[in-house]
């Protein structure tokens, strides 16, 4: 059976949280491991020594941000089901998501579960660089048959090992509830002059147009991405996220001119409010739309024993007609192994049964907000959130994995500064000098 710890009752020092991006690790700390990040991999490759605990039997702690109610659950199943199939217990140390990843790396440097939840892409390879997880190659060896190559390669570090088994991912999308728009005659927007148009009908019938949340920081980049891809496109994206295009381009500015456009029909007080909240006045019926992640907001109506079938989503209105909208966010979670792993033969165990098709259904059975990844997965309990999810993700030439995780970790701290800046001043004087401070700290931490 597995063991799952109440939130902070574990004395563990981990931390972390879907988000919140690394605080522990300040710039100058990355700029330190930056410099030896290709460096850092050498060794990574070294086969640790052989555990001597038998596999069945034996014990594998799991440090987890799934705090929130109805992620703690599903995780609690899958864990169950990986010790029905390997005979391996599992003990869950929870820890509140945010908090877990402010101290991911001073848990990772200390002594750490054997396994951790985690991210991919950036994410992953920022800690497989530093040394601190253990390469994952003979568990793909098992399992790669089950994933795309754009999953392995979500997994893969900078050295070309595997260090992260992949389980979900979700869309970042516009939500609304059927029965208010059906009630208001409204109709789904997919250009931006309908988008804006919209918004000022539901303003001007009483409700707050867009539900908004950025005292947690990260919900403001999801709304710089995606207005980022859809005026400049996926390539472009990537190259800022990279600094490979300054960040007082125009390119920048035009995003920023547009979130101005849409910031009066915007929920207000944005920085001094969580995401929940915001959630709460879509649940409500007091706002007309929300645009994030299905991971939090279809999460949260679950939480709140909301009406789950009313709730729908429709993918970001069109900008730049180069580009429509084919990209979207769409983040992956999984699973990685620490370097100091005790049990590395039990936890690589437990990995191999999470990287296939069972592992997925047996979690999505009660996640009603994520989709698998595994290829051809058939899930009979998906609802009709999951259903357009895969249909709309699927659509996507391509699909980045959020500012937070695509860039490095000290220059989506400096944007979320920057972005709550510009909520309390969107002038366009305000916009300039906060690409200019967004490129000064650029340089100094890609130097």
């Amino acid at each position: 059976m597995s063991e799952v710890e109440s939130s902070g009752s574990t004395g563990s020092p981990l931390s972390a949280t879907r988000r919140n991006l690394l605080k522990g690790v300040g710039a100058a700390g990355l700029t330190a491991a930056g410099g030896g990040l290709l460096a850092a991999c050498g060794g990574s490759d070294k086969k640790k020594s052989e555990s001597k605990q038998p596999v069945a039997g034996s014990t594998v702690t799991f440090g987890s941000n799934y705090s929130d109610p109805a992620v703690k659950t599903a995780f609690a199943s899958l864990t169950a089901a990986a010790t029905a199939a390997t005979k391996v217990k599992v003990k869950i140390n929870t820890v509140d998501h945010d908090t877990f990843q402010t101290n991911i790396t001073s848990y990772l440097q200390g002594t750490p579960d054997d396994l951790f939840t985690w991210f991919a892409g950036y994410r992953m390879q920022y800690f497989a660089a530093q040394g601190l997880a253990e390469p994952l190659d003979d568990v793909w060896e098992k399992i790669g048959g089950n994933f795309s190559a754009a999953a392995k390669k979500l997994s893969t570090g900078l050295d070309g090992h595997q260090y992260l088994v992949p389980i979900y991912n979700y869309p970042w999308v516009v939500f609304y509830n059927k029965s208010e728009f059906a009630k208001r005659h409204y109709t789904i927007p997919t250009t931006w002059d309908e988008y804006v148009a919209l918004a000022k009908q539901m303003k001007k019938d009483g409700i707050i147009p867009i539900a908004f949340a950025d005292k947690d920081g990260w919900p403001a980049l999801g709304t710089f991405d995606i207005l980022n891809m859809r005026i400049n496109g996926y390539d472009y994206h990537t190259k800022l996220m990279t600094h490979k295009i300054p960040w007082t381009d125009q390119g920048v500015h035009t995003v920023f001119q547009h979130w101005a456009e849409i910031l009066p029909y915007t929920q207000t007080g944005a920085n001094g409010r969580l995401w929940q909240d915001a959630a709460k006045a879509l649940e409500a019926k007091q706002a007309g739309m929300m645009f994030q992640g299905t991971n939090q907001v279809a999460a949260q109506y679950v939480t709140d024993k909301a009406d789950l079938a009313d709730l729908d989503f429709f993918t970001f209105p069109a900008i730049n007609p180069q580009w429509g909208q084919d990209y979207m966010d769409a983040p992956t979670d999984g699973f990685m192994l620490s370097k100091k792993a005790k049990n590395t033969d039990a936890a690589k165990a437990i990995l191999e049964y999470i990287g296939t098709g069972p592992a997925e259904s047996t979690y999505l059975k009660t996640d009603q907000w994520d989709v698998g990844l595994v290829n051809g997965l058939q899930v009979p309990t998906y609802d009709a959130i999951q259903k357009k999810s895969v249909q709309e993700i699927a659509k996507c030439k391509a699909v980045a994995q959020f500012m937070d995780r695509d860039s490095d970790p000290a220059m989506a701290n400096a944007m979320i500064a920057i972005c709550q800046k510009f909520i309390d001043d969107p002038s366009s004087s305000n916009i300039t000098k906060l690409q200019q401070s967004a490129e000064k700290q650029a340089k100094a931490i890609y130097s």
